[in-house]
């Protein structure tokens, strides 16, 4: 859901451009828009495979052996849906559509648009 909800905003962003504007990430938030709003779930979206300052990833939840066992520090699940506040992985842990979405994420969050400076 998460992706489709990424997909219609960059696809909104496209079509009204910069003028339609939304509070984010709360209604106490900036108004930002569609583009800004679809970046800002695309980049918490691959945060939860990435590690951070105590090098754990959020999606694999606090066991160690995710963090510093060798054989698993660099070997990732891709989970059927996350926490909503913790963004460990929940449910099945072989999803390889979920797999293949994620790394189309990577790819077109960090792919130059089209009439943007570089």
């Amino acid at each position: 859901m998460n992706y489709l909800l990424w997909q219609s905003l960059r696809q909104f962003g496209r079509y009204y451009g910069d003028g339609l504007r939304h509070p984010h990430p709360a209604p106490e938030g900036e108004p930002q828009n569609l583009h800004q709003i679809a970046d800002d779930l695309g980049h918490r979206l691959i945060s939860l495979y990435l590690a951070g300052p105590d090098g754990r990833r959020p999606a694999m939840g606090p066991d160690p052996r995710w963090r510093d066992h060798p054989s698993f520090q660099h070997r990732l699940l891709f989970y059927e849906y996350f926490h909503g506040d913790t963004g460990v992985g929940l449910g099945a842990s072989h999803q390889t559509g979920w797999t293949a979405l994620v790394a189309n994420l990577i790819d077109e969050m960090h792919r130059p648009r089209i009439g943007q400076p570089q």
